[in-house]
């Protein structure tokens, strides 16, 4: 076990090779300085007027679904936006709002949507997740939610305005991944299992919970849980190697990439490469036994937000590489993944809008989307120039 002083420690950039190792013997890696990239792109601006929009899904005939964390969902259709009735109630204060918003994986057929948002008030909420039917009269130019059902809470409510989490992942098995943070003055819950403070959840589609969920058997465990020890994660992804990529923020540095697996624990707050926000130490160490290592770990923060691995054809020499949006850093960061399916070197984009950079997403026509984090929010495309 080692211990280390966060407040004099300075740490530099390194590679980590994550290909065939265990978690258990990874060893996070700190990302420090990066290149700003030279690659050759365009950036097309495809509406603005977005209230501080927080997820992007992508709709037939290069339409959109938007969500936004102060106004709800919307539908931008040929150009145009159109509100979609029908939402829940929903909290909107500081971070408190509409998280996430995915396709059920047949949404062709069905039309089911999920997203995450936050419920309850001032006195007491949690990050909820709900589905529902989308339908959108094209002709009317309307769109509205049917049968909507609640599928999960959080659990206990809390009195906090932060640290929601609620990045929506669809498993190969038809089962779904909900990140959950820990409401930041509750990170102490997010080691137990009675709560689902800084937790990662796995439920069926229709918010039962599977029986190989890792807690299920064990007493005094909630046995939706998945994963533990989590800040606040708010990117997820699939990758294309079958590894499931989580990032969270820390305080003061010590932003993490994981790979997730079922029934670990992240460490939050026992280990961490950041300090308090007044510069106090919050943990004397950076490892423990059974508490798994990040990929990478970033200080100073880029206070990442969105996530995706780049699948398009393009940017040919993007192939395979992850993206993630920053908010603090008004940047997108793109990791480049070498062959063997190790960390390479790191470049920052899109510096240039010196905007606070939500959600990025692969499109299905092959670019790179992202939307900006602010009350006159946009979404852009990248294409090559």
């Amino acid at each position: 076990m080692r211990r280390l002083n966060p407040l004099t420690t300075t740490l530099f950039i390194s590679l980590f090779s994550f290909a065939g190792a265990g978690a258990e013997t990874e060893r996070s890696t700190a990302i420090g300085d990066v290149t700003e990239a030279t690659v050759n792109y365009r950036l097309e601006e495809i509406t603005d007027g977005l209230n501080h929009p927080s997820s992007i899904a992508f709709l037939a005939g290069g339409n959109f679904l938007l969500a936004e964390r102060d106004q709800g969902l919307t539908v931008l259709l040929n150009g145009q936006k159109i509100s979609v009735s029908g939402l829940p109630e929903i909290y909107t204060s500081r971070q408190a709002g509409l998280h996430d918003v995915a396709l059920h994986p047949n949404f062709s057929r069905n039309r089911l949507i999920y997203f995450s948002y936050s419920s309850g008030s001032r006195s007491g909420n949690t990050t909820a997740l709900a589905r529902a039917k989308l339908v959108i009269d094209t002709t009317q130019k309307t769109a509205r939610l049917e049968q909507l059902e609640q599928l999960f809470y959080g659990r206990p409510l809390s009195k906090s305005s932060a640290h929601y989490g609620g990045r929506i992942l669809f498993l190969p098995d038809g089962t779904l991944l909900l990140t959950l943070g820990e409401g930041y003055s509750y990170k102490e819950q997010a080691q137990k299992l009675d709560n689902t403070l800084g937790k990662v959840v796995r439920l069926h589609d229709d918010g039962s919970i599977p029986d190989d969920n890792p807690f299920v058997n064990t007493r005094g465990a909630l046995p939706e849980i998945y994963s533990y020890g989590h800040r606040n994660p708010q990117g997820l992804i699939l990758t294309e190697r079958g590894d499931v990529l989580l990032h969270e923020h820390g305080p003061r540095g010590g932003d993490e990439i994981n790979r997730l697996q079922k029934g670990k624990n992240y460490g939050w707050p026992e280990i961490t490469y950041g300090i308090d926000y007044s510069g106090a130490p919050i943990s004397l160490f950076t490892e423990k036994p059974g508490m798994q290592q990040s990929i990478v770990h970033y200080v100073p923060s880029i206070a990442p937000s969105g996530f995706t691995q780049y699948n398009g054809s393009l940017f040919p020499n993007w192939q395979g590489d992850l993206f993630l949006g920053g908010l603090v850093s008004r940047q997108v960061r793109h990791i480049d993944i070498n062959e063997d399916g190790s960390f390479g070197t790191q470049q920052k984009l899109f510096t240039e809008l010196k905007q606070r950079i939500r959600d990025v997403e692969t499109g299905p026509d092959g670019a790179l989307y992202f939307v900006t984090d602010d009350n006159n929010g946009r979404l852009y495309r990248v294409i090559p120039k």
